[in-house]
């Protein structure tokens, strides 16, 4: 079995994890360590802090799945300090071998290669993902992740990670209408990320109280989730039913501009909507697509449930790297 380090870095947490890789393909995953960003200086601090927690040696090859777009080998991330050079690390840490690519992207190889049984079903037939032909991967957490990857029919696939979260917002009625006027107050540009996050449900959370003519405490997004699913606050619970709209929507668009067969949402706040999805307006603004609603009501609708798709997307990047496969 080859032994590696796997590795989710975030804005906000960098998490670690011992994984495996059998002769057969088969990845393992030890019990993941996270730790936040802010705390360390660089990559090279918070892995000897993981070695430290260990207490062993760690293996000398490394996958590494990181928020931003990986360009000849080097991140520098927008939410903290760190730089993550492939050639400068691969050295400092004493590794033979070392994958990088972006996080979204490792999440994409896991929607790939994981069994049918960690999706759930949302919306359109319930049948499982295509073997051949695109499939689209829509993440909203923290920002908003797009992937796709195709597959060729005979198990081999190809993922393309993407920057999609940054396509400009699409109003769809008034209220959308509203919601993008406020945020045009600060930003000269609305991304779809603006909205599709879970920042984005402050925007909407305001945009239903000033529509109702209600006053709206002022909240951070945290509170506003956290209050909205326990249904403690009728007005954080509209705008997180409105949320599953605007994701519909979003994940509707990426669908036709993919060409994709089959659709996964993954990350967080996918995650913690699984009960709510499937019987929200997500379906319904899903196939919103004027003459091509037809098609889209065709186009199966999945939720990743694997608990941790970044730490085992990077490690299932490592393996067809270093195997020789198209990644």
């Amino acid at each position: 079995m080859t032994g590696l380090v796997a590795l989710d870095i975030g804005g906000t947490h960098a998490r670690f994890a011992l994984a495996g890789i059998g002769a057969d393909g088969a990845i393992a995953l030890d019990v993941p360590q996270t730790l936040r960003t802010s705390d360390y200086d660089c990559l090279e601090l918070a892995w000897r802090e993981f070695e430290r927690r260990c207490g062993c040696t760690l293996p000398q090859a490394a996958a590494i799945a990181i928020a931003g777009p990986v360009a000849g080998g080097i991140v520098r991330m927008t939410n903290n300090s760190w730089v993550v050079d492939t050639a400068q690390i691969k050295d400092r840490l004493g590794l033979s071998q070392i994958s990088m690519l972006n996080d979204f992207g490792a999440v994409a190889h896991a929607a790939a290669q994981v069994p049918d049984s960690d999706f759930l079903h949302i919306s359109g037939p319930d049948r499982p993902l295509p073997a051949s032909g695109t499939i689209s991967v829509i993440g909203p957490g923290t920002g908003l992740g797009i992937a796709h990857f195709w597959r060729d029919g005979t198990g081999g696939y190809h993922v393309q990670a993407t920057e999609g979260a940054h396509i400009e917002f699409g109003p769809v009625d008034a209220l959308d209408n509203a919601i993008l006027a406020r945020l045009r107050t600060r930003h000269d540009r609305v991304s779809v990320e603006r909205v599709v996050s879970g920042p984005g449900l402050v925007e909407i959370y305001h945009a239903l109280a000033a529509a109702a003519g209600v006053a709206a405490p002022e909240q951070d997004d945290r509170t506003l989730w956290e209050t909205g699913l326990s249904q403690d606050n009728g007005l954080a619970k509209a705008a997180i039913d409105r949320f599953c709209l605007s994701l519909g929507s979003v994940a509707g668009d990426y669908a036709l501009a993919h060409g994709a067969g089959a659709v996964v949402i993954a990350g967080g706040l996918g995650y913690r909507l699984r009960d709510l999805l499937p019987r929200s307006g997500f379906a319904e603004r899903f196939r919103f697509k004027g003459r091509y609603e037809g098609m889209m009501a065709n186009i199966p609708v999945k939720l990743l449930t694997h608990p941790q798709p970044g730490l085992f997307g990077a490690a299932a990047a490592f393996q067809r790297q270093f195997s020789g496969e198209t990644a």
